[in-house]
């Protein structure tokens, strides 16, 4: 199942607050960025976290799941994106432990 459009948004309106947030479709499916790094997915009408340090350390109840077939990470299901002031501070401490994203090779 495809994520809906208005999920999609109200994830987003909602992560907003945290500032520079951003998503790139795939399959029907998004990738999440906060500052240009990738931080998670929107799949299936959920939100999936990358389950670095921080992430398991304010989430250690959440679900864990594969956001879709044959994807290699588990990821935490984030389920209460209403509270902006927890997701901005969450959002910020895995900012600060994802690499940077790689550069592209400039094609000759």
């Amino acid at each position: 199942m495809a994520t809906s459009k208005e999920f999609h948004d109200y994830i987003v309106d909602n992560m907003q607050k945290a500032g520079d947030v951003s998503t790139r479709k795939m399959m029907g499916e998004y990738c999440v960025y906060y500052r240009g790094k990738l931080i998670g997915n929107i799949c299936d009408n959920c939100l999936f976290l990358k389950p670095v340090d921080s992430v398991l350390r304010r989430l250690p109840e959440a679900d864990r799941a594969y956001p879709y077939e044959g994807s290699k990470t588990m990821m935490v299901v984030m389920e209460d994106v209403e509270n902006t002031e927890m997701l901005t501070e969450l959002l910020k401490e895995m900012y600060q432990e994802l690499p940077e994203p790689k550069k592209k090779k400039a094609l000759p």
